[in-house]
């Protein structure tokens, strides 16, 4: 099967109409999108260094071991050594395979290749499609299958979390056949379904749900695709039987009851919730998971577009926790706020959806890697004063390593989708794109967020008539935005879902400019406390403070080595801001001949007075403020 009807087939179009909208939205595959020079594709470089400088055969040795084969190499340590064995493998499978769609190097493929080889061996040796680098697992999916069943949220018949280990291993394999059409993957990863089908047979649901009480990932999801590339009703059943229903009928009812609950064990669910929904047209579920992004979005979530603190979810009405912990919102949070939020832009492509894209996408996942030396952060803390950790290759194996990896790969995915008709312009983020089924050439080039403009260019062998619909950006200003078509200005009418729509006969050559006004503008965190964050634009703007007392900025290691554990200054020694929460935005100046960069006036204190703004993904190896102390003068 072609690269491009199977990833259309991971849209699950061909086999399920969208419920939403009346013509269908695809995604283009990552192979069609290529990035152009930009801080997306220097971060997708760097992430390629990372990953080609880690050892496959020691992220393998969890599976070979578990199966009774020979190792080749020592296994990784940390995570991947003390209960977690195996998940980092599965993730890396999954960033190899993007890797190589959105860059065509051939290292990843081959890579991935061997992977799927060793994996293989592993899977064959035990014999029954199991393949997992769970220690000793086999005794614990045995006492599952009989009826024994212990849960606790991280922890399943004494083991950390082994579904969610697992759901890497699915992952995987599903990518490295969607992404770079390797079919003993797809194989591979049929078996391993068939295993779980079998495992979990003689359970009752209530035995089932039980056992979803403990973290298991989005293997709701992954069932769910299994059941599309195999035009199988019965993985279907599957995916909805490993869908927790202790969370799923409270979002149908559009009641809120996460607060208290680790973040990440619960996005990953709703993407196997809004899957299934899309599938079967089901709208109780589709609202259910619609419900929770909102309620996510709109209450739970910090200016730079993560959420949780000590990974769970504060009470809506309280940051406080959130406002002084060294343990801020986790990257693998936003990474499945992501994937949530592509599935639902499919179904129904409104502005609201990529406004939030473009924002976690600059704002976390940008600001989540080292851009020099590379290195994953784990938690963003928020704290005034407070810094980040960075991995390393050979001694960090975190979840958010393996998210990580991922994250870099495919910044190509949303900046653009499209119907049979029409082409959605969602991101200003320079790039190439091949629409292949209308043999066009679009090419994105722009300097934004440094510039705020953005010129598209149409290749094209013959007229084409097609609507382009160009996002409105929700941060500019109403009236603000211009649109030129070969010079010439056009009306620019917006459509209902926040995009403007330009239908014409398009020629070879034709260009069209777009200019996007940004404004500064302030956010108060959630809870209405006197804190206050800047934007420009879609930008999170922040301070670096010093670079004192920053152990561990890079992890060595060892427990709990993905927190800055160092020193917290006091935030009371933080700088504050002197101002009416209505004048803060007068507050901050552009600097002439700087590049987003800005001073801040009405600073108290004197230890911190000449502070500059800067974009926060710009802002590394430092303590900052991205959230600032409003003091009322009056």
């Amino acid at each position: 099967m072609a690269l491009r009807k199977i990833i259309i087939a991971l849209a699950l179009i061909p086999m399920f109409c969208m419920a939403q909208h009346n013509e269908k939205i695809l995604s283009f595959p990552l192979s069609d999108v290529m990035l152009l020079d930009s801080p997306f594709k220097e971060a997708q470089m760097t992430d390629m260094k990372y990953m080609l400088e880690m050892d496959m055969d020691r992220l393998l040795a969890p599976f070979l071991f578990e199966a009774g084969l020979p190792l080749k190499a020592e296994a990784y340590g940390e995570w991947e050594s003390t209960g977690l064995n195996g998940h980092i493998g599965g993730h890396y499978l999954s960033a190899l395979a993007m890797m190589y769609a959105s860059t065509g190097d051939l290292r990843m493929k081959k890579r991935l290749d061997y992977m799927i080889i060793e994996l293989k061996r592993a899977q064959d040796k035990h014999g029954d499609g199991y393949l997992a680098g769970v220690p000793n697992g086999r005794k614990t999916w045995q006492e599952i299958a009989e009826g024994t069943i212990k849960t606790q949220p991280m922890n399943l018949n004494g083991q950390w979390v082994p579904f969610y280990n697992m759901h890497k291993t699915y992952a995987g394999l599903r990518d490295a056949y969607l992404f770079a059409e390797n079919n003993d993957a797809k194989e591979m990863l049929v078996k391993l379904t068939d295993w779980a089908y079998n495992l979990v047979e003689g359970l009752s649901d209530y035995q089932l749900q039980k056992m979803l009480k403990t973290e298991h990932g989005g293997l709701n999801e992954i069932f769910a695709d299994v059941a599309m590339l195999t035009d199988n009703k019965k993985y279907l059943k599957l995916a909805k039987r490993f869908s927790h229903r202790q969370i799923l009928d409270n979002l149908i009812l559009e009641q809120d009851s996460l607060t208290g609950m680790h973040s990440n064990t619960q996005i990953p669910k709703i993407i196997g919730f809004k899957k299934i929904a899309t599938m079967e047209q089901n709208s109780s579920w589709a609202t259910g998971a619609a419900f929770f992004w909102n309620n996510m979005t709109k209450k739970r979530s910090v200016a730079f577009g993560g959420n949780s603190v000590y990974e769970h979810l504060n009470p809506i009405n309280d940051f406080s926790k959130m406002l002084t912990a060294d343990q801020g919102p986790e990257t693998c949070n936003t990474y499945n706020m992501l994937k949530l939020t592509k599935e639902l832009f499919l179904t129904n492509p409104e502005r609201k959806y990529i406004d939030y894209y473009e924002r976690a996408l600059y704002n976390h996942i940008l600001s989540s890697q080292n851009p020099e030396k590379g290195g994953f952060v784990y938690f963003t803390p928020i704290r005034p004063g407070h810094y980040r950790v960075y991995s390393k290759p050979h001694t960090s194996f975190w979840c958010c390593v393996g998210s990580g990896l991922e994250n870099h790969t495919k910044y190509g995915e949303m900046i653009y989708a499209h119907s049979k008709n029409d082409l959605y312009v969602n991101l200003f983020i320079p790039s190439k794109l091949k629409w292949k089924e209308r043999e066009i050439e679009l090419v994105q080039q722009t300097g934004f967020p440094d510039a705020e403009n953005t010129t598209l260019t149409i290749n094209t062998k013959k007229e084409q008539s097609f609507a382009l619909l160009l996002r409105h950006p929700s941060w500019v200003k109403k009236g603000a935005l211009k649109v030129l078509v070969n010079g010439k200005k056009i009306k620019t009418t917006s459509i209902s879902k926040g995009y403007i729509k330009i239908s014409r006969v398009w020629e070879n050559g034709d260009e069209i400019a777009i200019q996007l006004p940004m404004r500064t503008t302030v956010e108060q965190l959630p809870d209405g406390k006197d804190y206050y964050a800047f934007m420009h634009g879609p930008i999170l703007l922040a301070a670096k403070t010093d670079t004192t007392k920053m152990k561990g900025l890079f992890a060595e290691g060892g427990h709990l080595a993905q927190v800055a554990s160092d020193e917290k200054f006091p935030i009371d020694d933080m700088p504050a801001i002197e101002s009416l929460p209505k004048k803060l935005v007068q507050k901050v100046k552009l600097l002439p001949g700087k590049s987003l960069t800005f001073s801040v006036k009405n600073l108290s204190g004197n230890k911190y007075n000449n502070l500059k703004l800067i974009p926060f993904f710009r802002l590394h190896e430092s303590r900052y403020i991205m959230y600032w102390k409003v003091k009322n003068p009056e």
